[in-house]
């Protein structure tokens, strides 16, 4: 069968899309004059952050094949698109930035890859760069991928991109066929209804079906060891269901309800990592519950409600999912050079967790091993990770269990008035410090009234910490001249009342861009 299915695979910002590029001009399958970088990241979000976020399939002919190549993101919140993507090939692409090596990233698309039995080439990208360490990175991954052929290819010149695919071509095993189609990915199409992502098997389709190339193209049949799409004509179920324990937490609030919930079920579709819940909360009203598995996820799919369906958006404070009084732990795998070694360790000797493992990648290179709970690692340990690395440490987690929770409930009072989207779990054993920053972070962005407004984090009975936005204050004698002080003394008088008495009854009005500032760990 001259069909071959691959991915292509590794931690963010080693050059997927540029390589996917590459292997579009090689086949023709986009004329050289219609090239645009990136070409398979579809969405402008992708774009904009330089990141892919959706899996994107192709279908390419070269020397004879069809080639059937699936794009899949990098970052870790991304992880079942990559898990997805897997799941309809037999071979996958992995690579390996020639500057930074084998990173954490990695590793973890590397274990799904093996777990699901696909054959594995290994690529060093970016070998045309002047600070490349060709020699080190092959030895990574020869300790991770023994007794494999290491290709070297510059994604972005071309340099050994050809020899690449007619490798993949030799390497990678013709289709299985074997089971029930698979359905990897949908979405929804106003005009099409539900439109499903498919890897035929054993039964061929003959209607309203088609191939990526990369557009939506109609063909007349999907043949056995096929990648292509269905035209269902289906409307979103509402049973559609999280494919994912989800870790992080957030409600969804809209003054149009049923427009945030037709938009939820629709992204859902495309993304079956949310998960939905209807929900209500006394100062925000009806809206719905929903789980993602990271903060990065949490914002990709908030600016996706908003430009892809129009939704006017509040959401509440990111929580950690707890379950029967217990908090999500994960397995915390950092890489990172041995100079940074003593750093790092000091730096989560300041988290709850512990370090269980630390073993050699390469000469001067490590992993550490940590068991830590969620919710540590999803505030701002990555940037201080950064920090105490240079900037040369990359991190993944994978979710252990559930064990006994260590956090507390904070709610956060504005002028005593408890408002729920504000509201979250903090560490008791860090409670008045995050609670301090909390109130002090929200008096820089939350809006100046024409009244005083007291900022309480309270945590039960007990008000934790407290500030106090000043009021606006208007001069109400600016345009007297002169004359008798009595009069002025009156007006500011008058003033002062006015002011206690909106303290008592004025309500606090913030824009959902108050929200998101104040919201961002």
């Amino acid at each position: 069968m001259n069909i071959r299915n691959f991915c292509i695979i590794a931690h963010i910002d080693h050059g997927k899309s540029t390589l996917a590029d590459r292997f579009l001009e090689i086949t023709n399958t986009i004329p050289k004059n219609k090239m645009k970088p990136q070409v398979l990241d579809r969405m402008d979000l992708e774009r904009e952050k330089g990141i892919t976020i959706k899996l994107q399939p192709v279908r390419m002919e070269f020397l004879g094949y069809i080639l059937n190549l699936i794009d899949t993101p990098g970052h870790m919140d991304f992880y079942l698109e990559v898990k997805r993507s897997l799941s309809a090939v037999e071979g996958a692409i992995l690579l390996v930035d020639a500057v930074k090596g084998v990173q954490a990233q990695t590793l973890s698309n590397l274990e799904l890859a093996l777990n699901l039995g696909l054959e594995i080439i290994p690529v060093i990208n970016k070998i045309d760069l002047p600070n490349a360490e060709i020699s080190r990175v092959e030895k990574e991954i020869q300790q991770i991928l023994p007794q494999k052929e290491i290709f070297k290819v510059s994604a972005k010149t071309g340099l050994g991109v050809e020899e690449l695919l007619k490798a993949a071509i030799k390497k990678i095993p013709e289709p299985k066929i074997q089971g029930e189609n698979i359905i990897f990915d949908n979405f929804y199409d106003s005009y099409h209804g539900v439109v499903n992502f498919v890897r035929i098997n054993n039964n061929p389709l003959k209607s309203r079906v088609g191939v990526f190339k990369p557009d939506m193209t109609p063909t007349d049949i999907l043949n056995s060891g096929d990648i292509g799409y269905v035209l269902t004509g289906q409307k979103v179920s509402l049973k559609t269901k999280s494919d994912v324990q989800p870790l992080v937490f957030a409600g969804f609030f809209s003054d149009d309800f049923n427009l945030l919930e037709d938009a939820l079920r629709k992204l859902q579709l495309n993304d079956k990592a949310i998960s939905i819940e209807p929900a209500s909360w006394p100062t925000l009203g009806r809206g719905f519950r929903c789980g993602f598995l990271g903060l990065l996820h949490l914002e990709i799919a908030t600016e996706r409600l908003k430009r892809e369906f129009g939704v006017d958006l509040i959401v509440t404070a990111p929580q950690i999912g707890l379950k029967n009084g217990q908090e999500p732990w994960v397995e915390l795998e950092i890489i990172s050079p041995q100079e940074y070694l003593g750093k790092i360790i000091s730096l989560l000797n300041n988290y709850r967790g512990d370090l269980r493992e630390t073993k050699n990648l390469s000469q001067n290179r490590l992993i550490l091993v940590s068991h830590v709970p969620f919710y540590e690692i999803i505030t701002n340990f990555v940037d201080k990770l950064k920090s105490a690395s240079s900037g040369f440490a990359s991190m993944s987690y994978r979710f252990l269990g559930w064990r006994d929770s260590e956090l507390e409930k904070v709610d956060i009072l504005l002028s005593g008035e408890k408002i729920d989207a504000f509201s979250r779990y903090l560490p008791k054993v860090r409670l008045y410090r995050e609670c301090k920053q909390l109130v002090e972070k929200l008096k820089k962005v939350l809006p100046r009234q024409n009244f005083a407004v007291a900022i309480q984090a309270v945590a039960g009975s007990r008000v934790i910490a407290r500030e106090t936005i000043k009021a606006f204050r208007k001069d109400v004698i600016a345009g007297l001249y002169g004359g008798d002080y009595t009069r002025k003394k009156k007006l500011l008088e008058k003033q002062k009342k006015g002011k206690k008495r909106m303290q008592k009854i004025g309500r606090i009005h913030l824009s959902s861009e108050v929200f998101i500032k104040a919201l961002k760990y």
